[in-house]
């Protein structure tokens, strides 16, 4: 079986953010199949279509890299029900300009990661919302809104409630299957 690359995107820039331990955690959990890369998003500038005339080389760079992924992995916070604003930067900057969408046919999976209890459901639903107007097909089942997460990882960030590292390798399972009947 071929590997296949895996962009990964997190959507806090907090040093210590749950997210970025999520992220890690599911990296090092998933199956051989996948090669994994963390793309960081906090560097890019705001989107604003007049900087289309000269894009700003941390866009085509951006747009670039994404370009050589097969799928994407989503790990987010909510914020006031929705996604950080970093986030939602990166998916308009590499969705443009018109008809260079960096993000069409890539499968993908979310993973919201919240420090109440329900995981960041509005956050991870309104991000499904926007992936399907860029064309990414996202994984349904089994979704994955990961609350409490502050009681999850040790002082090292390390996973370590079992309950929840089994059902990340089954969520992992699953991605791998989702990502393997819809990459060309």
């Amino acid at each position: 079986m071929k590997t296949k690359k895996i962009a990964v995107f997190v959507g806090s820039l907090r040093k210590e953010s749950f997210n970025r331990k999520m992220a890690l955690t599911l990296m090092s959990l998933a199956p051989e199949s996948f090669e994994f890369e963390l793309l960081e998003i906090g560097g890019l500038p705001f989107f604003n279509e007049d900087l289309e005339v000269s894009p700003p080389a941390e866009w085509t760079a951006f747009r670039k890299r994404l370009s050589a992924f097969d799928g994407v992995l989503f790990v987010t916070p909510e914020y006031n029900r929705s996604v950080p604003a970093v986030l939602k930067n990166a998916l308009d900057v590499a969705s443009r300009p018109y008809g260079k969408n960096c993000w069409n046919g890539k499968p993908g999976a979310i993973v919201s990661v919240s420090l109440g209890t329900i995981g960041g459901f509005g956050a991870n639903h309104h991000l499904r919302q926007m992936l399907t107007f860029l064309n990414v097909p996202t994984m349904q089942q089994p979704e994955a809104y990961i609350g409490n997460v502050s009681e999850l990882f040790n002082e090292k960030g390390e996973l370590v409630n079992e309950p929840t590292r089994n059902y990340l390798i089954g969520f992992m399972a699953s991605f791998e299957n989702w990502i393997m009947r819809n990459v060309e």
